[in-house]
């Protein structure tokens, strides 16, 4: 029997207190503004994986719908405490968004990576993900001045 199971789950707005003890899973500390912001829109989700009160792993996502589609969910990151890689945590953060989304009425979830990103890559097709044949470009505007 494991003496410090994992805990994964979704947050919701009364969980900013969970984000006060995180480990090395996203890119930078967590502002509680932004947080708060972030888990108390309803098209934001965020699950995290916890091991004795601290986030070990998260994953977040946004569902959003066009005039001509089904609404779709948009993985924006999956991050894993170096301590607790290779444990299947990942997946599970994964697995509880699919599950958030499939509940929304989501009928697709996507994701985007580098293609040097082998470990992300292995993840996402462990978690049934399938790679599009096309290579997808990312762009990016600087919004910081208007142009």
């Amino acid at each position: 029997m494991n003496p410090n199971p994992i805990e994964v789950r979704v947050l919701g707005p009364g969980d900013l207190a969970v984000l006060d003890r995180v480990a090395d899973v996203f890119d930078r500390p967590v502002h509680p503004r932004w947080a708060a912001e972030f888990l108390a829109d309803p098209r934001h989700h965020l699950a995290v994986a916890l091991a004795d009160g601290t986030v070990v792993g998260m994953a977040s996502a946004v569902h959003y719908v066009h005039p001509d589609k089904p609404p779709e969910l948009w993985i924006n990151e999956v991050g894993v405490d170096s301590a607790y890689r290779n444990r299947g945590i990942g997946r599970q953060v994964l697995a509880a968004l699919f599950a958030r989304g499939r509940a929304l009425g989501c009928e697709t979830a996507w994701v985007g990576t580098e293609v040097s990103n082998a470990p992300a890559r292995a993840l996402y097709r462990a978690a049934g993900g399938t790679e599009d044949a096309e290579p997808f470009v990312s762009v990016t505007f600087d919004l910081s001045e208007p142009r």
